[in-house]
C-alpha cells in the first residue's frame, strides 16, 4: 500500500441494520448470536453474529452487566 493511497475507512462502509425487531438503526457493534440473547428473546435466528444499534447494545450491556462481572471473577 502507497502512502498516497486512501486508506479504506470503517465509516464509508454500509452499516448492516440493528438485528432487533422493529428497530432497524445502523449497527455500531456486532455480537455473538447467542450473547446478544441473553438480553433480547426475541432475536430472528440468522446467522452466527448479530449487529446491534448503539442503543441496543448499551441494552445489552446494562442488562448482562452482573453476569459478565461474576463470569471475570471466576477466572
Amino acid at each position: 500500500m502507497s502512502p498516497d493511497s486512501p486508506r479504506p475507512s470503517h465509516e464509508e462502509e454500509e452499516a448492516e441494520p440493528c438485528i432487533v425487531p422493529g428497530c432497524g438503526a445502523p449497527s455500531v457493534r456486532h455480537l455473538a448470536l447467542t450473547e446478544a440473547r441473553k438480553a433480547f428473546d426475541q432475536l430472528p435466528v440468522k446467522g452466527r453474529r448479530a449487529p446491534l444499534c448503539r442503543d441496543h447494545y448499551r441494552e445489552w450491556k446494562k442488562s448482562t452487566k452482573e453476569a459478565r462481572k461474576l463470569d471475570r471473577l471466576a477466572w
